[in-house]
């Protein structure tokens, strides 16, 4: 054997070992085990990092929905969810027709979006009337991730929805049935920023509803969580974390009397959940202030399950269902096993004012509502699950609902990576807040960001936006008309800024198209994690640097270029009814 030959051997072991060694140093811990952590966690695994994830609750998925079934968009609007489902191998099955487009429950009777504009003709061209006005506002943003780009728009941020809605003159009907839909997407109309309302339907202007539901993910959203969770090899559930202590050496976490060292730390975890950590140094008002006063949107989920689709016998009921009689949002799986499921979503008010019940009143309350319009129900009912996000202290709500002037104070301010830590969660994303496609995004996202802070890359700090002085530009535009007082009626130098409500707007100029979808980086195989270390007094923690870092909303912030246009009903979220506003 050459000396030439050994000596090439050796080089080749010795590169082999410093890569090893390399890999090893990078160490990472992701906190929250929603679908937006397990995502961080999977990708920089898959990139040779040695990743901890801890969770502190007992199982994992987070906000995932409850029913055995999801209903989910095709490629083009939710990319990334796609991407996952066809890695994972995941079953689907493509969606009936019926189902693909939501259905009405007035008084106890259905109507499908066809059957109510020759039945009640008078709420659909109500529907109709209102539709167009929202598009027409939606049309007003060119760029979701930038919506208040200027004082007239900027402005929106100060109204509230359900005065933007008081002043189109719904009648009852069709104004229950769009306050229904508006909290159940996001929360209380009074309670939303009309700019939000409207970023968000700009997002998805264009997307048809077969879009929405092209498929049927078999299993629902915790099959999705379950295939991240198989591929990580450390992962520790309750584990509640209660600091994060940041040195010029990496970052500590700990849990109880423990101690987790890594290089660098992922929070995907809710808002509030957040004000639980102890962060050293600490977040800067900014942030503190995002964490305690942003909105979001309250949602309770029941299924009630039947032995028999009870209903049947007046109307094929499926998908997404709308009542105007207090049951909230329906979506009505098909029968299993001659049964069926019925998830009942309740948003907003409907959900606060059931907060002081337990879940079986909760449940019998809701039972009530539907046994009256079909005396079967009761006979048939087999029992219900319940899952009750507005009261999870950790949680606050469901999911991201910016309320009035909350986009002003907060927009993006989650993006940027503070020191060496990196955030995502659904209410991370700019374009899909709220939806898997979102919390898939951001976890991507977040990665990236832990790769490039690894690689020596510096974040810019957000800047701050001058609220005052935009918001007196708002109140000036809207006296001086154009835009804004075509928008909101006119202008009157006597009336007071902020009961500004809105008729029919005129058409702003062409939006201009969404951002394409960010691919998911390749995988390699990883590393083992890092072990726990017995947590020692909190190093010294260097100055912050926050970092946010936008990034075609955090993965393309809700993926599809957040298209445009709603169709016979207000602006939807993808992801079903069933969906899981996952972290």
């Amino acid at each position: 054997m050459s000396v030439g030959w050994l000596r090439a051997c050796a080089l080749v072991m010795l590169g082999l070992f410093s890569v090893s060694a390399l890999a090893k140093d990078k160490t990472a811990i992701v906190i929250g085990g929603g679908v937006a952590g397990l995502t961080a966690a999977y990708e920089l695994q898959n990139k040779g990092w040695q990743v901890t994830l801890l969770e502190a609750k007992p199982s994992l998925g987070g906000r995932s929905g409850m029913a055995t079934s999801e209903w989910i968009g095709n490629d083009k609007t939710q990319p990334v969810l796609n991407k996952y489902v066809s890695t994972f191998k995941l079953s689907t099955t493509p969606a009936p027709e019926f189902v693909r487009t939501p259905g009405y429950l007035i008084d106890g009777v259905y109507y499908t979006a066809a059957d109510l504009t020759t039945k009640e003709p008078a709420t659909a061209e109500a529907l109709k009337r209102y539709e167009k006005t929202l598009d027409d506002l939606a049309r007003s943003i060119e760029d979701p991730q930038n919506p208040s780009a200027n004082s007239t728009l900027h402005a929106l941020d100060q109204i509230n929805v359900s005065n933007w809605l008081d002043r189109l003159s719904l009648p009852p009907t069709a104004r229950q049935l769009v306050n229904q839909q508006i909290r159940t997407r996001y929360d209380e109309p009074s309670r939303l920023s009309l700019l939000y309302f409207a970023q968000q339907s700009r997002v998805y202007r264009g997307v048809a509803d077969r879009d929405l539901r092209a498929s049927r993910l078999v299993g629902g959203s915790p099959v999705l969580a379950q295939a991240f969770v198989k591929q990580l090899k450390t992962i520790k559930t309750s584990s509640p974390v209660s600091s994060i202590t940041q040195d010029k050496d990496g970052v500590t976490v700990k849990v109880g009397s423990v101690g987790y060292q890594a290089d660098y730390v992922v929070l995907a975890v809710p808002l509030r959940a957040l004000n639980k950590i102890q962060m050293t140094p600490a977040l800067d008002a900014q942030h503190l202030a995002a964490i305690k006063g942003t909105n979001y949107g309250w949602r309770d989920q029941i299924m009630l399950k039947f032995k028999t689709p009870v209903w049947e016998s007046k109307a094929r009921m499926s998908g997404e269902i709308y009542s105007n009689t207090g049951l909230g949002m329906l979506w009505v799986e098909p029968a299993l096993k001659g049964g069926a499921n019925v998830v009942i979503n309740l948003s907003g008010d409907n959900a606060r004012v059931m907060q002081a019940f337990g879940d079986k009143q909760i449940a019998d309350q809701v039972l009530i509502r539907l046994h009256a319009f079909y005396p079967q129900a009761r006979g048939s009912f087999t029992g219900y699950e319940i899952r009750r996000y507005s009261n999870d202290p950790s949680m606050g709500g469901a999911y991201l609902a910016f309320g009035p002037g909350q986009i002003s104070k907060y927009w993006r301010l989650w993006e940027r990576p503070i020191q060496r830590v990196a955030f995502a969660g659904e209410h991370t994303d700019t374009l899909y807040p709220g939806t898997l496609e979102g919390a898939l995004r951001t976890g991507q996202r977040a990665a990236s960001q832990v790769e490039d802070l690894a690689a020596g890359k510096s974040f810019e700090p957000a800047k701050a936006v001058p609220v005052a002085a935009a918001a007196a530009a708002g109140a000036v535009a809207a006296k001086k008309g154009n835009f804004f007082s075509n928008l909101f009626g006119g202008s009157d130098d006597d009336k007071k800024p902020e009961p500004v409500k809105a008729p029919e707007p005129v058409a702003p100029p062409t939006p201009a198209p969404a951002p394409a979808p960010v691919a998911a980086p390749a995988p390699v195989e990883a590393p083992k994690p890092a072990a726990p270390v017995k947590a020692e007094p909190a190093k010294k923690a260097p100055a912050k640097t926050p970092v946010k870092k936008p990034v075609a909303k955090a993965e393309v912030k809700k993926a599809p270029a957040k298209a445009p246009a709603k169709k016979t009903e207000v602006a939807k979220k993808p992801a079903a009814a069933t969906e899981t506003k996952a972290q």
